[in-house]
């Protein structure tokens, strides 16, 4: 991509009215535009990095047995009042639509009604288990204050997942898995070493889940983590037979704040019962489906990265959700049109900085995009057959031979 034709521009100050590393940088950088409170646009850039994540989160959900589709937005009040959940009392949180015709619909802020009455349809009997189905798709909450940029919007991506199992020992079987799979997401995404698998309450989904959490002084939530474990309890559950039942004692627990990245829940019958998703055994009786649900949001694990992942010059990408791996900087009017097709022709995601302006502007842009490795052609690198590169999280740059920098990668 020729940065040139970028219609996104970059700038100098932060925006006025967001508080958030992430908000503040992304939209500096031209990764997103904000709409208006809590609604925020992907611009070029930043749908880029929104879609690497999105494509590792697939790859680990595919990993274990997830098949994806496309779930509806629009939402039957029918089916969630079945469950008691078409009230503010249980969900206040809801959208909701006047139809022309009279009643009204609710605009998807989850989807296990949804799904599991699309699942008294496909799932009879005991040999049409396990299922495990997911899909990224737009939610819509009512959030009473939308803030932190990317981490509490109105508007959102979730990749939600949800299980359908035989029995409780085979979902505690598949939650393992899924709790592993997230974990592995997180690695890759550059966050594994700063996040934990935390004890957390169910909300009203059941009475515990797990919780992912990210160690950031930017996060809304207070945990408890044990280092050495890799645990940590959140704060609202944080209670002596809770740390008891986990084998952790008060004296080695240690308080921080964190984001959450990612959560999982054993939903068991709650939803299968009332809905009438029943299968029938081996033994010819009727048993309801032992759910479970996983969701992660991308554009709130993106804020979370950039919350992490910074300096005083601008964002630091990690190299497996960056927008482009390479960003190629010109001084001088067309002297890095052939690197340029020579990364190209390599397979190497570039980024050109073709614009004319000048160099100080352009180191600027590149350290605030913080695209992983920034080439710089000038006349002087010519004069040597060589490029400069810079890591973005390094102060200095070498002269290289371009082919050796392509086999190195």
């Amino acid at each position: 991509m020729r940065q040139s034709a970028l219609f996104a521009k970059t700038f100098a100050e932060a925006p006025k009215g967001e508080e958030s590393k992430n908000a503040q940088l992304l939209e500096r950088a031209g990764f997103i535009y904000k709409n208006l409170s809590g609604v925020y646009s992907f611009l070029p850039l930043g749908y880029r990095v929104l879609q690497k994540i999105i494509g590792i989160i697939r790859e680990e959900m595919n990993a274990i047995g997830g098949v994806e589709l496309l779930g509806n937005t629009l939402q039957d009040p029918e089916i969630w009042k079945k469950t008691s959940r078409w009230t503010d009392a249980e969900l206040d949180v809801w959208f909701r639509t006047k139809l022309h015709g009279g009643g009204e619909l609710g605009l998807a802020t989850t989807h296990e009604e949804p799904f599991t009455e699309m699942m008294t349809h496909h799932l009879s009997s005991y040999k049409d288990l396990p299922a495990y189905i997911y899909h990224f798709q737009n939610k819509f909450r009512n959030e009473l204050r939308a803030k932190s940029g990317l981490m509490r919007t109105r508007e959102f991506i979730m990749k939600d997942l949800y299980s359908f199992n035989r029995t409780s020992d085979d979902l505690d079987k598949f939650y393992e898995k899924a709790a592993e799979a997230y974990m592995k997401i997180f690695e890759r995404v550059g966050l594994g070493s700063l996040t934990y698998r935390t004890f957390a309450s169910g909300g009203s989904f059941s009475k515990f889940s797990d919780e992912f959490q990210t160690l950031s002084e930017a996060g809304e939530d207070t945990i408890y983590l044990h280092r050495k474990k890799k645990i940590a309890v959140n704060k609202e559950v944080y209670k002596d037979e809770i740390l008891a039942e986990l084998g952790l004692a008060k004296s080695e627990m240690e308080e921080v704040r964190a984001i959450e990245v990612g959560n999982i829940f054993k939903l068991g019958t709650k939803y299968s019962e009332p809905l009438g998703l029943l299968f029938t055994d081996e033994d010819g009786s009727k048993k309801p489906v032992v759910m479970g649900s996983y969701g992660i949001g991308p554009a709130r694990l993106m804020g979370a990265i950039v919350e992490v992942h910074n300096d005083e010059k601008g964002i630091v990408w990690p190299v497996s959700v960056a927008p482009f791996s390479v960003h190629l900087v010109e001084i001088g009017k067309g002297l890095g049109l052939g690197t340029y097709e020579a990364l190209r022709s390599a397979g190497v995601e570039v980024l050109y900085d073709d614009r004319e302006a000048s160099a100080g502007v352009k180191f600027a842009d590149a350290d605030l995009l913080g695209i992983p490795y920034r080439v710089v052609v000038s006349e002087k690198t010519e004069k040597q057959g060589k490029v400069e590169v810079k890591r973005r999280n390094e102060d200095k740059g070498e002269l290289v031979d371009l082919q050796k920098f392509i086999n190195s990668r």
